[in-house]
């Protein structure tokens, strides 16, 4: 308690003579229209920029951030989602355009799928995408085959779906002046809603880290809801923020709120109950959108393109460290394949929970034992799994080591697009391979 009054104090003297505490900023580039939302991927950061698509900063020299690509995607760009090398854009009435990215200077649309309304927020997990449709609720997209995507299922829904996280097999949807919408999607043809809390103001955005969703909730400001039963959710604690609060992003103790007008809001929330400020940035423009990657806070800024903030106060992560583009991630070669397909797992000092790969239809196909995580003595070793011949070599120390696994499918694996993903804590990263027999 001495200690939050002590940060409130010091936040008050500040805010007569600063537009900052604890933040500073690193970079900035500007945009042809209204940044509205922001994905960060190795050293590139995707903007959707309303009425001028989908803009492709590089970011590898964050003092100097400079644009290097473009894809005008229809309609009003609202949403992103970068998955592997495809960046999957929420486009208003033009529904979900599916750019492939492979060369970040020359992006094209590789599919499409007009969701009913108005496509918001984007959220790709596995062989799906599940996209806040504003009226039409929640829509669920089949994404196996990129270039010719289909609905998988839809759940109506009260209010008008803004912004949607999707964890475990629940989908958390923020549903504007209705708040939280909680969603099983276990069986993506038939989701349907176990719960909902009253967030009080409109919610724009929602994250969820461990047993909390985090909604930013507008001039309500952040709204901290237990959702360890999802279907009796409940608040535990909230945070009225000086603007209003239109995105959340939330890393270890620390919750970042884009806060409109009021820019970069960072708040503590190791207490859920009692969460306080600490840290903020007056941006220009008004921030809508914040992704976090490393030490750094992206803000999409609507009238004044992209700021690129320096959080390394709040972060445990060196600098160095969180700008290498290949950190935690998953490369396969060759992809396409019809022997073996080498995949290689870089940086298993993440301590990564599992791997597993997944068929079209979401069936668990392989499952890598759970020491995946850890650097062996013993670096080679053979042994057979689900039908699947894996040989896997560590390379590295402690604090940075690449997993090699070979895949052999064997005679009762069919030809088909697969899923590899590796899981650290609540977070996964995937890839998509592609079995020719």
């Amino acid at each position: 308690m001495i200690h939050a009054m002590i940060i409130a104090i010091l936040l008050f003297i500040s805010g007569l003579c600063a537009d900052s505490l604890n933040v500073h900023l690193v970079g900035y580039c500007n945009t042809p229209g209204f940044a509205y939302g922001v994905h960060v991927s190795g050293i590139y950061a995707y903007v959707v920029d309303y009425e001028n698509g989908l803009r492709i900063i590089d970011v590898s020299v964050p003092s100097s951030p400079s644009e290097i690509g473009f894809y005008d995607t229809g309609d009003w760009a609202l949403g992103v989602f970068v998955s592997d090398t495809l960046a999957y854009v929420a486009d208003g009435f033009d529904g979900i355009r599916i750019i492939n990215v492979t060369d970040p200077y020359a992006p094209f649309e590789g599919g499409f799928y007009d969701t009913g309304d108005m496509a918001y927020g984007v959220y790709v997990l596995g062989f799906y995408a599940y996209v806040a449709d504003r009226d039409d609720g929640l829509r669920i997209i089949n994404i196996a085959d990129p270039s010719s995507p289909f609905r998988a299922g839809y759940c109506y829904l009260s209010g008008t779906s803004r912004g949607v996280y999707v964890s475990d097999t629940f989908a958390y949807v923020a549903a504007g002046n209705y708040g939280l919408r909680i969603i099983n999607v276990s069986v993506q043809s038939s989701p349907f809603e176990v719960g909902f809390y009253d967030t009080g103001s409109f919610a724009w955005a929602v994250y969820v880290s461990g047993s909390y969703a985090y909604v930013a909730d507008d001039d309500n400001g952040l709204r901290i809801i237990d959702v360890s039963d999802p279907s009796s959710p409940f608040e535990v604690g909230f945070y009225n923020t000086t603007g209003t609060s239109r995105d959340v992003y939330v890393s270890d103790s620390f919750a970042y709120v884009a806060d409109a007008y009021c820019g970069l809001r960072v708040i503590n929330v190791s207490n859920a109950s009692s969460p306080f400020e600490v840290g903020f940035y007056d941006t220009e423009g008004a921030a809508y959108g914040v992704f976090i990657y490393g030490s750094r806070a992206y803000i999409a800024d609507y009238n004044d393109g992209l700021y690129i903030l320096d959080v390394s106060y709040f972060t445990s992560i060196e600098e160095d460290d969180a700008a290498r583009p290949g950190k935690f991630s998953i490369s396969a070669y060759p992809n396409p394949f019809n022997g073996n397909c080498r995949l290689m797992i870089d940086d298993c000092g993440l301590e990564i929970n599992a791997i597993e790969i997944y068929d079209i239809n979401g069936r668990r196909v392989v499952e890598i034992p759970a020491e995946a995580g850890s650097v062996i003595p013993n670096p080679d070793r053979e042994s057979r799994i689900s039908g699947v011949q894996l040989d896997s070599r560590f390379h590295g120390n402690d604090n940075m080591c690449v997993r090699e696994v070979i895949w052999q499918p064997d005679e009762t694996t069919t030809s088909g697009v697969y899923l590899v993903r590796a899981t650290v804590g609540d977070k996964s990263v995937s890839k998509r391979v592609v079995y020719l027999k």
